[in-house]
């Protein structure tokens, strides 16, 4: 059962991908040279994305539905949940002591469509204004250096 989740290429991860995409910034992909093996990674930005889906990750907001401990076994949930928040909290740590600017996006946002903002503020440094509030579906016209 276990060996069905997936750890990469998840649909909030593509939903993530897809728009960073789209405002034309490129990017890498788990990198696993860094702690935590973040999800998208702008290494001339040294910025980095951790997507964390909310069941795995034990997402502390109250309004998220979707970090519910399951009733049976719930010690052994308890504990392994635990663990992997020490460990988010550890690899977030790292990276920023390794000099990285580090986002946490969580499933619960990116499903509801709540993260655009969030993401765009964090990544402004790579966005011209215009680009920020383009609408990602309607293609831009090529830059000079594109021929």
């Amino acid at each position: 059962m276990m060996s069905r989740i997936r750890a990469k290429d998840t649909a909030p991860e593509l939903a993530v991908r897809r728009l960073v995409h789209a405002w034309g910034l490129r990017f890498r992909l788990h990198r696993r040279d860094l702690p935590g093996c973040p999800d998208v990674v702008f290494p001339r930005l040294r910025k980095a994305i951790l997507i964390h889906g909310c069941f795995w990750h034990h997402h502390n907001d109250p309004t998220c539905r979707n970090a519910v401990l399951p009733k049976t076994r719930a010690e052994w949930w308890r504990a392994k949940l635990l663990r992997n928040v020490k460990r988010d909290e550890r690899n977030l740590r790292e990276l920023q002591d390794l000099g990285w600017d580090v986002l946490v996006l969580w499933e619960c946002e990116i499903r509801a469509r709540r993260f655009t903002p969030k993401l765009a503020s964090f990544l402004y440094v790579a966005l011209p204004a215009p680009e920020l509030v383009a609408d990602p579906s309607v293609e831009r016209a090529p830059s000079p250096g594109d021929r």
